[in-house]
């Protein structure tokens, strides 16, 4: 076992802090900082866990429409920010060995509840992990088992959207 941190938009993780310490260091992982600041959810995610966050980076955010990272920044998003960003949230620590053997278990595709209420789905491209949102947008993971002191991050390529 390696005592090297991993490092996510080259700063290393520190698995004695919690999510928030360690996502606010990373370059890649600025947009979903400054979305949880402006949703107030620091709190929650700084809390005890176990969190498993899919997190996504910066590029995840710049796929979506024109604006729309803008809108949900505002005041007025807040609500609808703070649903996207708890869809993102399970509250169980689940590392990728966990979940690829979840997925094996239920044959194929294993359903998970995050705090936000509804289920995304996860399975198997290949050797990636995808995460299958309430829409039907699918984000793979690109880095994962981040551990952090109260949870693990797994940085996907795409933002996921609840149902509504």
């Amino acid at each position: 076992m390696s005592d090297e941190m991993p490092v996510v938009g080259g700063a290393p993780m520190d698995p004695q802090k919690n999510i928030v310490e360690n996502a606010s260091q990373a370059s890649n992982l600025t947009t979903l900082v400054a979305a949880v600041k402006a949703a107030e959810l620091e709190e929650t995610l700084a809390g005890e866990g176990p969190f498993t966050v899919f997190a996504p980076a910066n590029e995840a955010f710049e796929k979506l429409p024109e604006g729309t990272v803008d809108e949900l920044m505002k005041a007025e998003g807040k609500e609808k920010l703070t649903k996207i960003l708890t869809y993102h949230v399970v509250p169980a620590e689940a590392t990728s060995e966990a979940v690829m053997k979840m997925i094996e278990d239920d044959g194929g595709s294993h359903a998970v509840k995050t705090i936000e209420g509804e289920e995304i789905t996860l399975t198997m491209e290949g050797e990636s992990i995808v995460v299958t949102d309430a829409q039907g947008n699918k984000a793979t993971v690109t880095q994962a088992d981040v551990t952090q002191s109260n949870g693990v991050v797994h940085v996907i390529d795409t933002v996921l959207m609840p149902s509504e």
